[in-house]
């Protein structure tokens, strides 16, 4: 599998591949880059955004980006093809996972979605272009940085491409490491933007390699104009202590769902919102920064909380049918049959209940009265929490206001305005419907801003300047 793409302007790596074998799927192939090379790849990256992207309208890398996004979705399409060939068995995920998480995303990458993404984060896009009207008769300026470092974390396919087409919207030139989970989509589409648009893709380079240290990262650390990362804290950390003062950082962490389910939604359409739940946790095997992994269902309606939490493990039961579960390393399944066991003895003991899939499949459901807000360990593993009243839920989220990001509700009733309001002060960055948990738009203030806006920087031409 080749793990990079380079621009043509960059003179050939062939001599420099070797093979990398590893347990976490199809081994890759890389280019070792020496220092010297890996400077000189920036140079060329640089020279193409200056020389090309800074001067193409935005309209056009919106038109080359959308010609690759419909070959994606293109049955028939060679890109699709090979993509579809490789991203399941790489990236872990079942092949029908793979192919609806392909299919989503590269509809985001459409025309009509980036056009209202840019109107989202600005009045006027063609402040990306040129000096436009501003604020009291002066005229401002958006321009991304010039060349920007993106570090994947390989949990969820295309959430890499995703950053470099926001880069590339803003007209600054992307040097992309993805993860290893994450590897043959970014590569596919630099391919893609490449036969499309060779001048846009010129500003683009896709190069894995495995771990963090060695002289790639070392020298992209120091010379990024800005530096984007996917990552948990230890990841983010990392890359705060190498990069020089003067170099922004924007970094996306690992963060935590959560749903609320209130008494209104247990009552004649209990298994619709069970069957949205579920669809919700099962997504990206629960690896997306918007997964659940604590469902909180409030006492007080037709039905109660213990009998929801089997309505969603029967919904969950249904969707490994159609979307089956990906593969398990070892430890995953160690630490989940550990799990299991203790939620077992517990329910022995009259404490609670849990609802799995047995050895064929790792969807777990533990409804624990009294259990406390923590992450999952992932998998479609589901803590189902019953409430009083959903007061407590907030009450709970107390302590996790730095990881709180997506937060599904159903059945608030007449609250929705008040809990939404709580939830903004949590620091919860999104509140939408259960059902629409696993894909939030391409305008969403993706923890907590704009996602253009993150990427820009700002130039004012004052009336008489």
């Amino acid at each position: 599998m080749r793990a990079w793409h380079l621009p043509l302007a960059f003179p050939a790596v062939d001599r420099e591949i070797v093979r990398l074998h590893e347990d976490q799927g199809p081994p890759v192939e890389y280019p070792v880059l020496v220092e010297a090379r890996m400077q000189e790849l920036m140079r060329v990256l640089r020279r193409a955004r200056e020389d090309t992207l800074a001067e193409v309208p935005v309209e056009r890398v919106v038109g080359a980006v959308d010609r690759v996004a419909r070959r994606l979705l293109d049955p028939g399409d060679r890109l699709r093809r090979s993509v579809i060939l490789e991203l399941g068995p790489q990236s872990g995920l079942s092949d029908p996972m793979a192919e609806t998480i392909l299919d989503r995303m590269a509809r985001d990458w459409t025309r009509d979605r980036l056009l209202g993404l840019l109107g989202s984060e600005f009045p006027d896009p063609l402040v990306l272009d040129g000096f436009r009207p501003g604020f009291s008769g002066g005229t401002v300026r958006a321009l991304g940085f010039p060349l920007t470092f993106h570090l994947g974390a390989g949990t969820v396919p295309g959430v890499s491409v995703a950053s470099l087409i926001r880069a590339l919207m803003v007209k600054s030139a992307v040097l992309l490491k993805p993860g290893r989970g994450d590897v043959t989509l970014p590569v596919v589409f630099a391919q893609g933007l490449e036969e499309v648009d060779p001048e846009v893709a010129g500003s683009v380079a896709v190069v894995y390699w495995p771990g963090r240290e060695g002289p790639q990262g070392e020298v992209a650390l120091r010379q990024a104009d800005l530096v984007v990362v996917y990552g948990g804290d230890e990841t983010v950390r990392w890359v705060r202590d190498r990069l020089p003062p003067s170099t922004p950082l924007r970094a996306y962490r690992h963060r935590l769902g959560v749903g609320l389910v209130g008494r209104g939604a247990l009552g004649s359409g209990a298994a619709t919102v069970a069957r949205a739940a579920a669809r919700a946790v099962a997504l990206f095997d629960q690896r997306g920064c918007v997964s659940p992994h604590v469902l909180y269902v409030e006492d007080g309606g037709e039905m109660g909380p213990a009998e929801w939490a089997s309505l969603l493990a029967a919904a969950l039961k249904a969707l490994e049918e159609v979307l089956p579960s990906g593969r398990l390393t070892d430890g995953e399944g160690a630490v989940l049959q550990q799990l299991r066991g203790i939620a077992e003895l517990e329910e022995g003991a009259g404490r609670g209940a849990v609802h799995h899939g047995g050895p064929s499949a790792p969807w777990t459901v533990f409804f624990t009265p009294g259990g406390r807000l923590e992450p999952s360990c992932l998998n479609r593993t589901v803590r189902v929490i019953p409430v009083g009243d959903l007061a407590e839920a907030l009450v709970a989220m107390e302590g996790w206001t730095s990881y709180l990001q997506t937060v599904g509700v159903a059945g608030l009733e007449n609250r929705e305005t008040v809990i939404a309001e709580a939830l903004a002060r949590l620091g919860a960055s999104r509140v939408t419907s259960l059902g629409a948990v696993p894909w939030p738009p391409p305008w969403w203030h993706h923890d907590g801003e704009g996602p253009l806006r993150a990427l820009v920087r700002w130039t004012d031409r004052e009336p008489n300047g």
